[in-house]
């Protein structure tokens, strides 16, 4: 894998890393936010409720991400701490220049801030700088764990194939992945074309980006 294809794999943990520094410094633009009553049942009201987030996360100079969601809840005190973003949450890597050079998104999100554990739930979709494209509908990120997985349905496009299984294992800056139950693994048209194999085989070992660095589970 090249080194440009290496820092495009690193976008999602980048990227959430990034969520987590935004939300801890709340440096969110046209914002609205509200705490709850301590009388309120902690389990089921928020601590905090927070509105139209919109916020850009800076790095050596440059401006690297934009971040935005609708509606942030902290739910602090539940027995089971945890941050939840029910209407979903969409964040965009920018270039030196300011271009668009990944993307991130997901229809709801909840961060169980103990355990450091994310979770991404419905239509989670990841297109990193080469243009590869994920799709599962859940993803799970453990930061003590340093690591990235899904036991869902996933579905990946890169330049050469197209792959599809069920469990999607990686380490945390997704430069070595694999996907444990492969169903399909097609290539593109442009390869198909060149009279490469019309469909991989089922016992393919490697449907991964970096088979040399890949992790086993």
């Amino acid at each position: 894998m090249t080194a440009a294809s290496t820092n495009g794999m690193k976008l999602l943990p980048a990227l959430l890393m990034a969520l987590v520094m935004a939300f801890c410094t709340v440096a969110c633009s046209e914002e609205k936010r509200e705490t709850i009553s301590l009388s309120a049942d902690p389990e089921t009201f928020p601590t905090m409720r927070t509105i139209n987030v919109s916020t850009t996360i800076s790095d050596s100079g440059y401006t690297r991400y934009h971040i935005t969601t609708p509606l942030w809840l902290m739910y602090e005190e539940a027995s089971e701490p945890h941050w939840n973003f029910p209407e979903g949450m969409f964040i965009v890597k920018l270039d030196n220049d300011m271009k668009e050079d990944g993307t991130f998104t997901a229809d709801t999100a909840t961060f169980f801030s103990n355990k450091k554990l994310w979770r991404f739930d419905r239509n989670v979709r990841m297109r990193n700088i080469n243009g590869d494209r994920f799709l599962t509908q859940q993803l799970f990120w453990d930061q003590n764990a340093k690591k990235i997985y899904s036991d869902s349905f996933i579905h990946i496009e890169r330049s050469d194939r197209t792959i599809e299984g069920y469990g999607f294992e990686s380490n945390e800056n997704m430069t070595a992945y694999k996907v444990r139950h492969t169903s399909a693994s097609l290539p593109t048209d442009g390869f198909r074309n060149n009279q490469e194999p019309a469909t991989g085989s089922p016992e393919e070992p490697e449907p991964e980006g970096q088979p040399d660095h890949q992790e086993k589970p």
